[in-house]
């Protein structure tokens, strides 16, 4: 079984991807939105609003998933992390937060009064992932094992993606 240490686990980690995170709403359907987040090495930050779905969802209940995932066709590869989310406040929550913006955002906007200053506003918490499961994929290996190599040897087989 995998762990976020894992060479190819971290490296998708510590990319700058839009992740999907995945809470569960009152009476246990699954909420799912794009997030930006940070890796420490071994938990994941996502900030947010508190009043978000998300962030009421994991006040109410912990479980959460999350899927960073490469979206080139060429290279399809992507890590899922499923745990338990608590949220930070207060310091901890601002630091965090400021390192989730300078990720996201050039020194330009988050220099620029219009935008850094009011995403910092808005997200006032964050919610801390600790991993519990890593399930990890890579299509030039399912490619290998399932098709003998036919997608890399026609790579036009994948149509692109949208933008």
């Amino acid at each position: 079984m995998l762990s976020v240490s894992d060479p190819t686990v971290s490296e998708l980690l510590n990319g700058r991807y839009i992740a999907a995170m995945a809470t569960v709403n009152p009476g246990g359907l699954i909420h799912m939105v794009a997030v930006w987040y940070w890796f420490d090495g071994k938990r994941i930050y996502v900030t947010t609003f508190s009043g978000t779905r998300k962030a009421r969802n994991v006040q109410a209940n912990p479980r959460v998933s999350l899927m960073v995932d490469a979206r080139d066709p060429a290279d399809s590869r992507g890590v899922t992390i499923l745990g338990n989310g608590k949220m930070l406040t207060g310091d901890a929550a601002r630091q965090m937060t400021a390192k989730i913006h300078a990720k996201y955002l050039s020194p330009a906007a988050l220099a620029d009064p219009a935008v850094g200053p009011v995403f910092s506003q808005v997200d006032d918490v964050v919610i801390e992932i600790t991993p519990e499961s890593v399930v990890y994929w890579n299509m030039q290996h399912v490619d290998q094992q399932f098709f003998g190599g036919a997608i890399g040897k026609h790579p036009d087989y994948l149509l692109p993606t949208e933008r």
